[in-house]
């Protein structure tokens, strides 16, 4: 069973689709019993850190969350679930995130010929030999929305960037942990064969 944790996210319906496209028996889910109970768990999210984590909250995930990762089965963060991992952003000042990885939200700087929100592809410097991008090729091209992008503390987890209007830390592994801060689910068969990986572990 994988559980996707419903904490009224934006994008949650696209991850369960792209999951059903492999089969898989999907639950949409707050529960505490049902999460903790789950092979794996995914946090999608899209929208402003600061009120999911008051979101999270509402509903008394964060614990959950923590819980669950403690358990050493493998979890997912997609956009901003990958965030909301990690210990604080500039889009909301005061707000401590989960804190389950070390590192900090940034906001693009204002750079010229560049966009805020980055919205559509960009390619991927694959490093660290992620275990989600198992098959796939340096330079692929997945699809981004978003006006925040993580720094990680520590290079040794990150395992692929992008070069936007920052060098963006584009996904991350640690442990059990994994998390993209593009959307898998929308990034057509590389999106799905990073999906696929992270069912097979």
């Amino acid at each position: 069973m994988i559980s996707i944790i419903d904490y009224d996210a934006g994008n949650i319906k696209s991850v369960e689709k792209a999951f059903n496209h492999f089969g898989c028996e999907v639950s949409l889910t707050r529960d505490a019993e049902d999460i903790l109970a789950s092979d794996k768990v995914i946090l999608p999210g899209v929208g402003s850190f600061g009120d999911a984590m008051n979101q999270l909250e509402k509903y008394d995930l964060i614990g959950v969350i923590k819980d669950f990762a403690a358990t050493g089965k493998p979890f997912l963060g997609i956009c901003l679930g990958l965030q909301l991992l990690f210990e604080e952003s500039e889009e909301s000042p005061g707000v401590t995130g989960l804190s389950l990885l070390k590192g900090k939200i940034l906001r693009f700087p204002e750079k010229e010929g560049f966009k805020i929100p980055q919205i559509g592809w960009n390619s991927l410097d694959l490093k660290n030999n992620g275990r989600l991008f198992k098959g796939i090729e340096n330079g692929s091209f997945v699809y981004f929305v978003h006006s925040y992008y993580l720094k990680a503390d520590d290079p040794g987890i990150v395992t692929a960037t992008s070069e936007y209007a920052a060098r963006v830390d584009a996904s991350v592994e640690s442990g059990n942990i994994f998390a993209c801060q593009f959307h898998p689910e929308k990034s057509s068969d590389v999106g799905l064969t990073i999906l696929k990986n992270f069912i097979d572990l």
